[in-house]
């Protein structure tokens, strides 16, 4: 694309909402959308952060951010975050569910029925619930639903029972949702990252007793070697809601093939990390 050629840009003057868009994965996601001319309207509960990256995105554009404060555990936080957009913009094309939370590790024995309600809250609920507002408006312009699950779905993982149940329960959610939506035209697809580099996985390493070794281990687990990056997962996100038409109620890995081959999985010997 030519610098200023507006011709080309992928999802230009289309509308999508990303939830969780102040970092990590969500923030790749917004920029991706922004940079390909969507009038992005992203929420998140950090409004510094939020108005932020609000200002840096609309002094470069092509496309249009917009912040909305948004605490995605809140029914009427969801809704409001819907009728904004709409007031703002008249239409839906796309909404992208992303915002959600990876605990520490735990063990089964030590998660309380609290700690696994505010989860499936946090990472399932918001999901249907934002689906649920945002679907009479998606129906009218045969729109899209982009949902963020986890690789951890398919293959488990130590110590998350609780997160692996609800990455689980988005991609049964989104082949559900995807059959209902599809007398509408509106498609319902899913993204399961595996390790994307992002400050919550910063986090984990840090609150490890080898950071070094444990983002290490984090490399090692793909094929490819390395961790994917919030543009990557950005990306994939855009393909599903410009480009794949004819894809529905699909789950699709980005993983750089975390969950080929085979690797050390005896859980009777000690590990330093979930990556060792």
């Amino acid at each position: 694309m030519e610098p200023g050629d507006r011709s080309a840009l992928r999802y230009r003057g289309k509308v999508a909402i990303i939830t969780g868009g102040t970092a990590g994965i969500g923030q790749g996601t917004v920029r991706v959308f922004v940079s390909q001319g969507a009038k992005v309207v992203f929420c998140a509960k950090d409004v510094g952060a939020g108005n932020a990256l609000e200002a840096e995105l609309n002094s470069v554009g092509p496309g249009e951010a917009f912040y909305v404060a948004c605490d995605v555990t809140k029914e009427e936080q969801i809704k409001n975050l819907i009728d904004v957009t709409v007031q703002k913009y008249g239409r839906i094309d796309c909404l992208v569910n992303n915002a959600g939370v990876h605990p520490p590790p735990q063990k089964t024995d030590d998660v309380t029925a609290e700690d696994f309600t505010s989860l499936l809250n946090l990472n399932l609920v918001s999901y249907f619930l934002a689906s649920k507002y945002a679907l009479p408006h998606l129906r009218k312009t045969e729109g899209n639903i982009v949902n963020v699950a986890s690789l951890v779905a398919v293959i488990g993982q130590n110590d998350a029972v609780p997160y692996v149940a609800t990455k689980g329960a988005i991609t049964a959610m989104t082949k559900a949702m995807a059959v209902d939506e599809s007398r509408y035209n509106v498609r319902v697809n899913s993204i399961s990252p595996g390790n994307i580099w992002t400050p919550m996985w910063q986090e984990f390493a840090n609150g490890t007793d080898n950071p070094e070794a444990t983002v290490k281990g984090g490399e090692n687990a793909q094929l490819l070697g390395r961790m994917g990056t919030t543009e990557e997962s950005g990306k994939v996100a855009l393909f599903l809601a410009a480009d794949a038409t004819f894809c529905t109620g699909i789950d699709l890995l980005l993983t750089a093939g975390a969950e080929l081959n085979y690797a050390r999985k005896n859980q009777r010997e000690p590990r330093s990390s979930n990556y060792d």
